[in-house]
């Protein structure tokens, strides 16, 4: 019973420890945290590969050893030599005996380079950086020649094919640039920020750049290189120069270099290319190039690229709330300015939380343009309080919709007054003009309460649809049966007399037909019932509306 006792026990045990168990063990693994004296063992022993067995340039295995995080922790990784009591630089020198390691990945990393973005430099056919020769040669030299090598990963990007220079020629193209008056200063920051200047012949822009700019600025204009480096491309120095010509015309040396020293960004973002663009902007509004460069000086402490958005943006409201043209003019002459310094909201959202229409929108801003910077992003927007105009428009619709007959402030009354537009003086005017064409004023009365929207439109469109009415043989009395014969659109009235008159002269319809049928009835069944009477009357009813719609 004792051997039982005590393999019951044991199991007990067992059973109060599941993490013994397989199925209670993680299989992700701990991370853990290198500490510092193991990345500087691991350093060492890639340094010691990379300079005494590999036989790389001391100051190159060196760079590669310090600046390379993410291959060292991948190494440090594929031996496990972080984890406890492990010897790491033995590890790590034990594993590099055995497996070679492609050097061209170190190499680019320590130059600046994430892993994305070197991976498509690396060589197909090459893991050993002496076997690329002239690569090795050119990054020499332009290491020697002061490019920091943390900041060679720029040149490898964008320049790529300077490596690939015989010996000599690199050299000479710097020293090229110095006989012009560049300095070897200058060109170190240039060539560390946009090396495309090492590409091809002497890029004499460049060096007119930086002439004009040594003698504005008033020192070696070591400041480029910084500055040049906010632009993801290679500097386009063509069209710097001639925004730095443009701006020399404008004003004196001392002033421009004024508006450089607090606005560098005018030349230095895409090149001067914003600038430009604003210029051409403002230039389809009547401004002047001469007026633009000197409202310069006032320029707000904002990215060009951003500020030419907001006006943008600022024109596309305008242009959507169908504000005129030349007002629009006027509006950006008198404040580009203030207007490219915010971001305006949507003008859909703005139509709706301001609580207006179009027109009145247009009103609000062609009085107070600055009005819009109230309406920037970020800012809460009130609905604009009613004008005394349109208090009173309301008041007069209000009024003549009690003598037609509808109950004060009843649901019937605000709802039909949602349906009329225009000014409240002009529904009586035109209530008149129907009764004038004929109708008693009790029946136009009446057709105006039974179709509120015949009141919509104006008297010249509502004569033309009655004319149309009596020359088609009806009298002026069937609107009161179908008083909606007046809220059709021109177009369709016509196209619909000209199918029926077609179909009588040829016996396919009857004559006499009510308003309501040839009108009210759907197209679909305006074709069914009256147009495929006759073999010819769909060619026919596609014609006219084809003449129809070109004229209309």
């Amino acid at each position: 019973m004792l051997p039982f006792r005590k393999l019951n026990t044991q199991c007990f045990f067992f059973l109060l420890k599941p993490c013994q168990n397989p199925r209670f063990q993680s299989t992700k693994p701990a991370t853990k945290i290198v500490g510092k004296t193991t990345v500087k063992e691991a350093q060492a022993a890639l340094l010691e590969y990379l300079h005494s067995t590999r036989s790389l340039n001391f100051l190159d295995a060196d760079n590669m050893c310090r600046n390379s995080p993410s291959f060292l922790q991948d190494l440090l990784a594929k031996t496990h030599s972080h984890t406890p009591h492990v010897d790491t630089k033995r590890s790590i020198s034990r594993y590099l005996r055995y497996h070679p390691i492609n050097e061209f990945e170190p190499f680019f990393e320590s130059a600046g380079l994430s892993p994305s973005e070197y991976t498509p430099l690396l060589p197909p056919h090459m893991i050993y950086l002496n076997d690329d020769v002239l690569l090795m040669e050119n990054h020499h030299a332009l290491c020697n020649y002061g490019i920091p090598r943390t900041k060679m990963g720029r040149v490898f990007k964008l320049a790529p094919q300077v490596f690939g220079y015989e010996p000599g020629v690199l050299i000479s193209k710097l020293r090229e640039y110095e006989n012009l008056g560049v300095s070897r200063k200058t060109l170190i920051n240039v060539v560390a920020s946009s090396p495309c200047v090492l590409v091809g012949g002497v890029d004499f822009n460049f060096v007119k750049v930086v002439e004009m700019l040594k003698g504005v600025i008033g020192k070696d204009c070591d400041w480029i290189g910084e500055h040049l480096l906010i632009n993801k491309d290679c500097c386009n120095w063509k069209v710097m120069f001639q925004v730095l010509s443009l701006l020399s015309r404008v004003f004196n040396e001392k002033q421009w270099g004024d508006l450089l020293s607090r606005h560098p960004g005018l030349i230095f973002e895409e090149s001067g290319g914003c600038v430009l663009s604003l210029i051409d902007f403002l230039l389809k509004f009547g401004l002047s190039v001469n007026r633009v460069c000197v409202m310069l000086h006032e320029f707000p402490e904002i990215r060009v690229v951003t500020f030419l958005s907001n006006l943008r943006l600022c024109f596309l409201f305008l242009t959507e709330i169908e504000m005129e043209a030349s007002e629009i003019g006027r509006v950006l002459q008198s404040h580009w300015l203030v207007l490219g310094s915010f971001t305006m909201k949507r003008t859909i959202t703005l139509l709706t939380n301001l609580n207006v229409g179009k027109k009145r929108l247009c009103r609000v801003v062609r009085d107070d343009p600055l009005v819009m910077k109230s309406w920037s992003l970020g800012r809460r927007i009130e609905p604009l309080v009613n004008s005394y105009v349109e208090f009173e428009s309301k008041a007069l619709k209000k009024e003549f919709m009690l003598r037609l007959g509808f109950e004060e402030n009843s649901k019937a009354m605000d709802e039909t007054i949602k349906l009329f537009r225009g000014k409240g003086a002009e529904l009586q005017e035109r209530l008149e003009f129907i009764v004038n064409a004929g109708l008693d004023y009790e029946v136009a009365c009446k057709i105006i309460r039974d179709s509120p929207r015949i009141l919509s439109q104006t008297t010249d469109r509502i004569n033309m649809k009655i004319e149309s009415l009596v020359n088609e043989g009806y009298s002026i009395s069937d609107l009161e049966t179908f008083p909606s014969f007046l809220s059709y659109s021109a177009q369709r009235v016509k196209l619909r007399f000209s199918m029926y008159n077609w179909l009588k002269e040829h016996g396919a319809a009857e004559k006499g037909l009510a308003l309501s049928t040839i009108i009210a009835c759907s197209e679909k069944a305006f074709e069914k019932l009256y147009v495929k009477r006759h073999p010819s009357g769909l060619q026919v009813w596609q014609d006219l509306k084809a003449q129809i719609s070109s004229k209309v």
